[in-house]
């Protein structure tokens, strides 16, 4: 373990769980991770592992079944697992965010029925915002909840559900008509409970799964809902927070940026690891490609872009730890570091020549993993804007 991404003041069980998990990493998920991904296998005994550690229920309070640590100590396992192969850190990401919602913002009754099951990673959550015509352009979203005396029906179609077609509950946005005077009252989050599997169940269908570039193994499939009834005891936090559904949504948001985040530093530790290693071992005019000044600088612009993007991922997690809104710092936070992950990566699959684009080299993989990190929890022009214009606000010219 190097000098780089390391994490200051954590305490003793944090540094135990990170050793653990890195253990994990590099015994259980390295080693397998290019062949699962090449056929996009779903890595069943990885999350099963995963399921004994108490991975799936790592924020959720210990009166529920979980270990209940911070959003700190989860970003950084999920750097931890981003650095053996992101698509296992999508397993656990939108059911995090579920856990997440349900915790902050659902009824005392949601909470006793749906966490200890989600803790242990029997019940597993998805995250259901984007549309087919629309993505981080939320307030366009079409999908519709009508009242039908004591319950809601439900109609339209949602996009890019990860762990959609194994998830047992979906936090799904949709329109309502609670909140005439503003668009943005105009939302509620519904907890949706489906049978897990592709196919139809009760208004609600999972037609199969999305082919991608990369983020293969994981799942991301569309979900359809064609008459789905459910009653108002659905609406994550009951029937009284009908119209709450988009500043509920933000707020899982925001945590999920700061999971990108460390997605996107998992990834590219990961590059850097391969990229020194391999300038060593490769040798060209007479002397190991490391010693060219060209090289050697890579590996230094490599280094600080790693620091720099842990840096602000582990700000803007303590931050909300510390129960402070975080929306510009985890803008922040992931927009640098998806940006950097993409940088870093490039210039490992460089250093790695020809055989970068070998299907034999890791890094072959990484190298379409980590687009993705510039788009998902919003792309980079989203965070940008959500930075300037909370910026504009906080120094706007007086007078």
């Amino acid at each position: 373990m190097g000098r780089i991404a390391q994490t200051d003041g954590l305490t003793e069980v944090q540094a135990d769980i990170l050793a653990a998990v890195r253990t994990f990493v590099d015994k259980e998920i390295l080693p397998y991770a290019t062949e699962l991904e090449h056929s996009d296998e779903f890595p069943e005994a990885i999350v099963a592992a995963m399921r004994e550690m108490g991975l799936f229920g790592i924020t959720i309070p210990e009166q529920y079944g979980g270990l209940g640590e911070s959003l700190l100590t989860y970003a950084l396992v999920v750097e931890e697992i981003a650095r053996g192969w992101m698509s296992v850190s999508g397993v656990i990401n939108t059911h995090f965010i579920v856990a997440y919602l349900v915790l902050q913002h659902g009824s005392d009754e949601q909470k006793r029925r749906l966490l200890p099951r989600m803790a242990t990673g029997e019940l597993r959550g998805a995250f259901s915002m984007s549309e087919p015509g629309c993505g981080s352009d939320v307030a366009a979203i079409t999908t519709r909840a009508d009242r039908d005396g004591g319950d809601y029906v439900l109609n339209g179609a949602k996009m890019w559900l990860t762990n959609g077609a194994r998830a047992g509950v979906v936090a799904t946005l949709v329109k309502t008509d609670e909140g005439a005077d503003s668009v943005y009252r105009n939302m509620t989050t519904f907890l949706l409970e489906k049978e897990p599997g592709f196919g139809t169940h009760g208004g609600i269908t999972i037609p199969g799964k999305l082919e991608k570039m990369g983020y293969k193994g994981v799942e991301t499939t569309e979900m359809i809902l064609d008459g789905h009834r459910v009653p108002a005891s659905s609406i994550l936090g009951g029937p009284t927070e009908a119209g709450r559904g988009f500043y509920q949504m933000m707020d899982g948001v925001e945590v999920g940026r700061v999971n990108v985040a460390a997605r996107a530093c998992g990834i590219m530790i990961r590059a850097f690891e391969l990229a020194i290693a391999y300038a060593q071992q490769r040798r060209t005019f007479g002397r190991q490609i490391a010693d060219h000044q060209a090289i050697a600088f890579k590996l230094a612009d490599m280094a600080t872009k790693v620091e720099a993007g842990h840096l602000m991922m582990v700000s803007a997690a303590r931050k909300k730890d510390g129960g402070q809104r975080n929306d510009v710092e985890a803008g922040m936070a992931k927009y640098l570091a998806s940006e950097y992950c993409h940088e870093v990566t490039t210039e490992a699959f460089r250093i790695h020549g020809g055989y970068g684009y070998s299907k034999e080299y890791e890094i072959e993989r990484l190298y379409r993993e980590a687009p993705f990190m510039l788009i998902g929890e919003g792309t980079s022009e989203i965070q940008k804007r959500i930075i300037s214009t909370a910026l504009l606000k906080e120094y706007r010219l007086r007078g």
